[in-house]
């Protein structure tokens, strides 16, 4: 029996980096499609709903950033974000909206591939599946789902995967070291995008570093979920 193929979408406006990336992923076992526009690319995203999407931060119909976030409404695919831009505040905004991780031109293809292979063995599901109800917050491991004083929040995958981690194993502490093995699987940036996931899921549940009601900061060492 065949195995089946992943889907990849690419959203690229670079011929030769469509085609490298293109050569890679089928290398990795995907159909691919790809296309230069952001807004062709949300179509095909609709339609084929895709395991991975290779974005390009600079389009020439639309900005990369927000093509992600309009992804992110119905899509909960690996998104890998392309710039030429080596600004921290582009990556920063990139995982702000959703994206799982980024790569800057040039980039190697193998460590292309490695990321995503590591995203691969990312486990969706965690082995605690039953409902866990914290009263004001209620997080659904299976369905995949979070409420807030009854009203659902939207989160992202890493976002969810951060909380579904924490929410699961209440008071135990996990450092940078270990958040990023058990989300992740393998990482080859810096620590800081664990802050930046942690800071916008905070603000999603409605609290912050500063007044913290769930999630707590023990600093220079790591994060705690705290039940009440």
């Amino acid at each position: 029996m065949a195995t089946q193929r992943g889907q990849a979408l690419i959203i690229e406006d670079s011929p030769e980096i469509t085609l490298l990336v293109r050569g890679l992923l089928e290398k990795e076992g995907y159909d691919v499609v790809a296309t230069p526009l952001g807004k062709k690319g949300l179509e095909f995203a609709r339609a084929g709903k895709p395991e991975l999407v290779i974005l390009d931060l600079s389009l020439p119909d639309c900005d990369g950033v927000e093509v992600c976030r309009q992804l992110r409404v119905f899509s909960d695919a690996y998104v890998v974000m392309v710039t030429s831009r080596d600004d921290e505040v582009d990556k920063i905004v990139g995982l702000t909206v959703g994206a799982d991780d980024y790569v800057t031109k040039p980039f190697s293809p193998r460590e292309l591939a490695a990321r995503i292979r590591a995203m691969r063995r990312r486990p969706r599901q965690r082995a605690q599946q039953e409902v866990r109800d914290f009263g004001h917050l209620i997080v659904d491991p299976l369905a995949r789902e979070v409420k807030v004083d009854g009203e659902e929040v939207e989160l992202t995958k890493i976002e969810f995967d951060i909380l579904d981690l924490l929410s699961g194993n209440p008071r135990r502490i996990f450092t940078r070291e270990q958040l990023l093995e058990q989300i992740w699987g393998e990482w080859f940036g810096d620590d800081h995008v664990i802050e930046v996931h942690v800071g916008k899921l905070r603000k999603k549940l409605g609290e912050s570093a500063a007044s913290p009601r769930h999630i707590r900061t023990l600093r220079g060492v790591g994060y705690r979920f705290e039940p009440v």
